[in-house]
């Protein structure tokens, strides 16, 4: 008497799609669902706020009966660099404003700066490192993308209108900033008032108070 042997059914196991391989979800990996850039994100918009409660009233900024001329060069630059240590967040946001104004007044160049600047963001800076870069069929490693993105940057900075608009942008914003710290009497500010450790570089009013922790490890690509 033979004895029927049950039917064998398939087993399928299913297996993790690697990042990148055959299979994987299209998106899945995008710079916006990724940690390291949802963190940079977290930290600059916390070091914005942080920035921004340190600004002074600008009615103190604006006051017309603080305005002097100075007796001299020296007494111009002393007053500059006490104004810029009071009144500098204020400063920072006069010349943000006025290269603002340049950018939209020049769409051509706000749109190829914006461009280079989303290129070396998702290209490049929080690209996964462990995934190359795929354009058109061909692989581009790390120094090559480095490299086109180098190139593509002395391109639009140097060689159309991108550069002129910034740099006269800035030099306009340095020289409002100037002649306001020259011309407002600081005698009036409470200067004593502020920490003797706080620093007081270009930009120190971004570093919040838990810097180092709120600023993720970011592999350093050669």
């Amino acid at each position: 008497m033979s004895s029927t042997a049950p039917p064998v059914l398939p087993i399928s196991n299913a297996q993790p799609v690697a990042a990148g391989g055959p299979g994987a979800v299209v998106g899945s990996d995008a710079p916006a669902n990724n940690p390291a850039f949802r963190a940079f994100i977290n930290h600059l918009s916390a070091s914005l706020r942080h920035g921004l409660d340190q600004r002074r009233p600008w009615a103190e900024l604006a006051d017309r009966s603080a305005f002097a001329k100075p007796e001299s060069f020296s007494e111009a630059t002393l007053r500059v660099r006490k104004n810029f240590s009071y009144f500098r967040v204020n400063y920072y946001a006069v010349v943000s404003l006025i290269l603002a104004i340049s950018l939209l007044t020049n769409p051509f160049s706000l749109v190829l700066l914006a461009g280079l600047l989303a290129s070396w963001t998702f290209l490049y800076l929080f690209r996964p490192s462990d995934q190359p870069l795929v354009l058109l069929g061909r692989t581009f490693s790390d120094f090559e993308t480095l490299t086109i993105l180098s190139a593509l940057t002395v391109f639009v900075v140097f060689l159309t209108s991108v550069g002129s608009v910034l740099v006269s942008a800035l030099m306009l914003g340095v020289a409002a900033v100037c002649l306001h710290g020259a011309f407002r009497v600081p005698e009036d500010l409470f200067l004593d008032e502020q920490d003797a450790s706080q620093a007081t570089g270009f930009l120190s009013f971004l570093r919040g108070p838990a810097t180092a922790a709120a600023i993720p490890t970011v592999t350093t690509r050669v």
